[in-house]
């Protein structure tokens, strides 16, 4: 199984880093055939498999239910966790919370922001951490661009730099300009995953649902298909719909 040592190896030699949601033992096992070199189980969840309006809105139970389904399903694959929204806000609570999903499956957790307290206070713990910087989904007002100013921009380079310190297996940035993706991959020694930051960082993550549309909704302008599930999801139903009236 790939470790920390080994994200921060690959990014020093260059070797992009493959990151996909997924949230349930079927897709994990074949996340982990293909080979994906981390697999998220994000807070995405409560969107894409429970059909809620805000990722805020799941529940440390759910998160746990998901992440041991994902580790059944994929036992040898490095698997990154969401700590849901609230559930870092202090840091004996972050420990907490972050021991629960830790004894779910997962092997490093990742947080919205730079609640440094609650950071030190995992990485205190030996917990490894995985950073999110840019457009922060659990609080954001909006799911515009950000970082284009420059007082964005620099809030967001600083953050990233605080965050390097503290020896996280990777940084996601979600949503930034390219160039800044660029500039902050280059400024530290963690590995970046980007989300629509630019093919200049170390890595890229997309939602499993995006991946393989299983959705007949239009998709982020970062988002790519690379199959249309719901297609072939869609006919099948219909077919066995057919097929369930012959006599």
């Amino acid at each position: 199984m790939l470790g920390v040592s080994e994200f921060r190896q690959m990014k020093r030699s260059g070797q992009a880093i493959s990151m996909v949601t997924v949230y349930d033992a079927a897709f994990a096992r074949m996340a982990e055939a293909a080979g994906i070199d981390m697999l998220l189980v994000g807070d995405s969840a409560a969107n894409v498999m429970l059909g809620l309006d805000r990722t805020a809105a799941i529940t440390m139970e759910a998160m746990c239910l998901f992440t041991n389904a994902v580790k059944r399903g994929a036992p040898n694959s490095y698997i990154v966790c969401d700590m849901p929204f609230g559930s870092d806000a202090e840091p004996k609570i972050a420990v907490q919370n972050a021991e629960r999903l830790i004894e779910a499956g997962a092997n490093a957790v990742k947080i919205e922001g730079l609640p440094l307290n609650s950071l030190k206070a995992l990485r205190e713990k030996e917990i490894d951490i995985i950073g999110h910087l840019g457009l922060l989904p659990q609080t954001a007002k909006s799911f515009k661009q950000v970082g284009k100013s420059e007082e964005e921009a620099e809030k967001i380079f600083a953050e990233a730099k605080i965050l390097d310190s503290l020896l996280p297996c990777a940084i996601v940035l979600e949503h930034i300009p390219s160039e800044l993706g660029k500039k902050i991959s280059q400024a530290i020694n963690t590995p970046t995953i980007g989300i629509g930051a630019g093919k200049e960082t170390n890595g890229q993550v997309l939602v499993m649902h995006d991946i393989l549309k299983m959705h007949p909704f239009k998709l982020p302008p970062f988002a790519k298909n690379f199959a249309n599930f719901w297609e072939a999801g869609v006919n099948a139903f219909s077919d066995y719909k057919k097929w369930t009236s012959e006599k």
